[in-house]
């Protein structure tokens, strides 16, 4: 039964598999650390662990596609920020294309687009809950928009899949 990953590679952002066969979704957070930096306490992904979680997925759910959203610079963004979200992007970019399986990076207009998802977060939890509301408990919260956009993400990858040709 093959599967479909996808990941919004924020710093509250998640993982999530998709088995359209059976329609079941797993969510799981992005893996987190907290480093102290300058005498402050910053976050990052914590690389080890999203390899670890990524390689027992990847195994696990026969995952035959992955995407990842494409990161870029925010309006007002300053230099330091776009720094630590880059270096976030390219940490789960790394790990992902570590585990051998096809990447495909999606820019989010692309994928909201064709799923007709508002560009807001409680427009992600809101469309998610529309296309797979058995599953909607796993963004039931504001702070979850992360697992909403990622589960998104991995239902566009099923689309993406069969317009590369291959049957899902």
């Amino acid at each position: 039964m093959i599967s479909f990953l996808a990941i919004d590679p924020g710093l509250n952002g998640a993982i999530a598999v998709w088995r359209p066969e059976n329609a079941s979704l797993f969510v799981e957070d992005m893996p987190t650390l907290t480093l102290q930096r300058s005498g402050k306490d910053k976050r990052s992904i914590d690389a080890t662990s999203l390899n670890i979680v990524l390689r027992r997925l990847c195994r696990d759910y026969d995952v035959v596609l992955a995407l990842i959203e494409q990161s870029g610079a925010r309006p007002n963004e300053g230099l330091g920020s776009a720094h630590a979200n880059g270096r976030n992007w390219g940490t789960a970019y790394g790990a992902l294309v570590a585990q051998e399986v096809r990447v495909e990076i999606v820019p989010p207009m692309t994928w909201k687009r064709d799923l007709q998802c508002p560009r807001d977060k409680d427009g992600a939890r809101a469309r998610a809950s529309q296309l797979l509301p058995k599953h909607a408990e796993f963004w039931r919260l504001a702070k979850h928009d992360g697992r909403a956009e990622a589960a998104l993400m991995a239902l566009y990858a099923e689309r993406v899949f069969v317009k590369m040709g291959a049957v899902a």
